[in-house]
Parts: C-alpha cells; structure tokens; sequence
C-alpha cells in the first residue's frame, strides 16, 4: 500500500517572505561596493541592490 502524505498550507507570512514591502516600493537598499564609471557621461555611477528581492537600481554622482 502507498504512503498517504498530507500537504500544508503555508502560512501567509511564509508565502511572501518580505517580498510584500517590495512589491509596493519599499524596498532595502545596499550600496554595491565596486564603483563604475560611465565613458558616455564621465561620471561615477553607484550600484544599489535590495537585499530582499534583488532588484538593482543605478545613481549617478554628481561631477565636481
């Protein structure tokens, strides 16, 4: 005779983990340590990255 398992639901905040904040714009910005530089502008750009989903935004310096 076969194994009968029972499946659970996952609760709510097991589902979305803290993507939830994410999804509506909050999200956890890290500075990228390693620093760009743009040839077409000639400025320094930073590299930003939500620890939680892994989304990556840019931001250029300002020249001095």
């Amino acid at each position: 005779m076969a194994e009968i398992f029972k499946f659970k639901q996952k609760k709510l905040s097991e589902k979305y983990k803290g993507a939830t904040l994410c999804k509506n714009g909050h999200h956890k910005w890290l500075l990228d340590k390693n620093s760009k530089f743009d040839t077409k502008k000639g400025s320094l750009i930073s590299v930003y990255k939500c620890t939680k989903c892994g989304q990556k935004k840019l931001k250029e310096l300002p020249k001095s």
